[in-house]
């Protein structure tokens, strides 16, 4: 993988992430666009202030520009296919023939060369494989989430709409390019030690081939602050009574449903509690509408209208606020590779709690950085949201360690660090050891 003379003199790099919406400033919440799309953002920031420019390569639609400037090392470039409207993740790589070929002419007119390729997201790979063929440049994959995990995990918490999953999903053609893309690409990235098993076990990856990298949060945007200053914070957003907080894409796998059944839990408990959902992005399509009619309604059947708000999407520069002003923050997913807003809320000192169906809480130690339950079991979510609001040792601890976990674990630098040396051959900083891994009852308070 040793680079060329000339991109060591000019170290360029491309990362590649095909479907949503990609930009400088991204409508986070709108269709296929969430925690990926800040992943890569973060990341190509991070990777330029190393000393390297980087190019996002993105599809281009609905009259986007071509272009998009993050920063002075950092740009998005877009690159059109398959006409001017929006196409879903799930089908977007049947028309990435005709953005390869375009991307190619756009790199060898421009004379760009690049020290590597890293692609997020299976649509995504099988771009950057066919471009790291044609360029001769090694390509790293990072998957984010794994097709047969999610088929896996769908099958079992819908079986009745399992004949519908295909046409939803197309997991068959996702799991088939997954298989090739893996198999062909220099390195696949897991995010989470769960995704490092499967790729292994199930996709039959030699290990050699398959590393460790998790997520990241920009640590000079979530920290936590004086109490004084969170009640003014609480204020400024009207939170009243204790507040748990939820908060991400209006969509079905992230268990918004599971939370408020657990919430009613709470609620007969903690006669003050309080639920936010600030869900979706800044509009909202019919499937979006859809869902956020049903949660609203199972609210008002659990007669617990007066305990709900749906706050809506909440502006970028809001978001470190809105963790601090919570007392609790959940992540309820039905499946989670990772979970990003948990890590941004722990590093703001907020008590978290999160899924069991997901990577992050092997990260963690119970009762010490976090809390973890089963969400499908909603005495379990209840009884666990219960706990640090009764107990304010726990509440303290919680948000201390919780926010000294982040810090020691999850910083967009050192994961550019790690990507860079893994691609150069340098020895990488293990930031994660095994024991930070470990069964969480291993790790004392």
């Amino acid at each position: 993988m040793a680079p060329t003379s000339d991109v060591l003199d000019t170290p360029r790099i491309a990362l590649i992430s095909t479907h949503g919406y990609v930009a400088a400033q991204p409508p986070l919440g709108a269709a296929d666009t969430g925690g990926q799309v800040v992943y890569v953002l973060e990341l190509a920031k991070k990777l330029g202030q190393l000393g390297h420019k980087v190019d996002i390569y993105t599809r281009r639609f609905e009259e986007q520009p071509e272009f998009d400037t993050v920063d002075d090392n950092v740009r998005v470039i877009r690159i059109p296919c398959g006409g001017p409207d929006f196409i879903p993740k799930e089908y977007l790589h049947r028309h990435l023939g005709e953005w390869n070929e375009k991307a190619l002419r756009y790199i060898k007119r421009e004379g760009l060369t690049y020290l590597f390729i890293n692609s997020h997201y299976w649509d995504a790979g099988v771009a950057g494989q066919r471009l790291s063929e044609a360029l001769g440049v090694p390509h790293i994959h990072t998957p984010h989430s794994l097709g047969l995990w999610k088929k896996r995990q769908m099958e079992t918490d819908y079986p009745e709409r399992a004949d519908k999953f295909e046409q939803e999903f197309n997991f068959k053609e996702r799991i088939q390019h997954e298989l090739i893309v893996y198999r062909s690409c220099q390195l696949v990235i897991a995010t989470t030690p769960i995704q490092l098993d499967m790729l292994t076990a199930d996709y039959g990856l030699p290990q050699n081939r398959v590393h460790m990298i998790p997520p990241g949060y920009d640590d000079n945007r979530f920290y936590p602050v004086s109490e004084s200053s969170r009640q003014m914070v609480r204020q400024r957003f009207g939170f009243e009574g204790r507040t748990v907080l939820a908060l991400g894409r209006l969509a079905t796998n992230k268990g918004y449903d599971l939370l408020i059944d657990a919430f009613s839990v709470l609620a007969q408990r903690v006669p003050d509690a309080r639920l936010r959902l600030a869900l979706g992005g800044e509009s909202l399509d019919a499937q979006e509408e859809a869902i956020l009619t049903q949660l609203k309604q199972q609210v008002a059947d659990l007669g617990i209208v007066d305990k709900v708000e749906f706050t809506g999407f909440i502006p970028d520069e809001d978001l470190p606020d809105m963790y601090r002003a919570a007392d609790l923050f959940v992540l309820s997913s039905r499946y989670e590779p990772f979970g990003m807003t948990a890590i941004e809320a722990m590093a703001s000192g907020t008590p978290t709690i999160v899924t069991i169906h997901g990577g992050l809480f092997r990260a963690i130690s119970y009762g010490r950085h976090a809390l973890y339950a089963d969400p499908f079991d909603k005495e379990d979510l209840g009884i666990t949201m219960m706990k640090p609001l009764k107990h304010a040792r726990l509440y303290g601890r919680l948000s201390r360690m919780g926010a000294h976990k982040a810090r020691s674990l999850f910083t967009w630098t050192g994961i550019a660090q790690q990507l860079v040396a893994l691609v150069e051959g340098r020895p990488v900083a293990q930031a994660l050891e095994e024991s930070d891994w470990a069964e969480p009852w291993n790790d004392g308070d």
